[in-house]
């Protein structure tokens, strides 16, 4: 109940600071803010039970040859230990939450879960609206699915955009800007990546930018970001697409 009730509290610490974004899409934050709730009222009404009470399970207690059968019972050893590993396991985890400060999941990782698939998170809504041009609030998430999908590459030339992302490393030309793509926290985070081309250096990887520029489809056919402004900037303080 300590455990859960350690739990509670950073989760409502980090709703109070305005973190809570950083581990889940604050859509979904409702339902977090409301079990941690739950559960500090329920860590609260637990100090109503008697100490003992929760052994207390109906039996005769005058039969002692049953109870003492029971407490040398073979297995009970190795459930204890179980249990005592679970608790241990749980504390570290707790106590790793107080200590280390709120973070974004790295560069590094999104490079891990990029594993070439197009992107899994876009309806047939996105690219209606990018057909029609309707693309102000696109992010890379946006863009990506679209270049992933698209059967008419024309359609899209010439749309301008403007985005924010890190650099996930060099390509032909120019670099890849990424953005990791929360669902619901970061567990099911994915990663989008639309390819940029630039005239100028590409910016070192893990390096968050700013580009402005005009989708463009290369001599392959394939989609593409012509930026006209690249400008490096710190970590956005919402740096997840949801």
């Amino acid at each position: 109940m300590g455990l859960a009730s350690c739990l509670a509290v950073v989760t409502l610490g980090l709703a109070v600071t305005g973190r809570i974004g950083l581990y889940i899409n604050p859509n979904s934050a409702w339902f977090a803010i409301g079990m941690a709730v739950l559960t500090l009222v329920g860590a609260a009404l637990s100090f109503l039970l008697p100490l003992g009470a929760e052994d207390d399970h109906g039996h005769d207690h005058g039969d002692h040859g049953h109870h003492e059968h029971q407490d040398h019972a073979p297995g009970e050893p190795v459930g204890r230990a179980i249990v005592f590993a679970g608790g241990a396991a749980a504390s570290v985890i707790v106590v790793g939450m107080l200590v280390m400060p709120p973070a974004s999941l790295s560069a590094q990782l999104a490079a891990s879960r990029d594993v070439g698939a197009p992107p899994l998170f876009a309806g047939s809504d996105t690219l209606s609206l990018a057909t029609t041009g309707d693309t102000a609030s696109f992010g890379v998430g946006d863009w990506a699915s679209v270049f992933a999908t698209a059967t008419n590459p024309d359609a899209f030339e010439g749309d301008a955009v403007t985005l924010v992302g890190f650099v996930s490393g060099d390509t032909s030309g120019g670099f890849g800007l990424t953005r990791l793509v929360i669902t619901h926290c970061v567990i099911d985070a994915q990663t989008a990546t639309v390819p940029v081309s630039s005239t100028a250096g590409a910016p070192p990887a893990g390096q968050w930018v700013s580009i402005t520029g005009t989708v463009r489809s290369s001599s392959a056919g394939k989609l593409q970001i012509v930026a006209s402004q690249v400008t490096a900037i710190p970590e956005p303080s919402d740096p997840y697409e949801y």
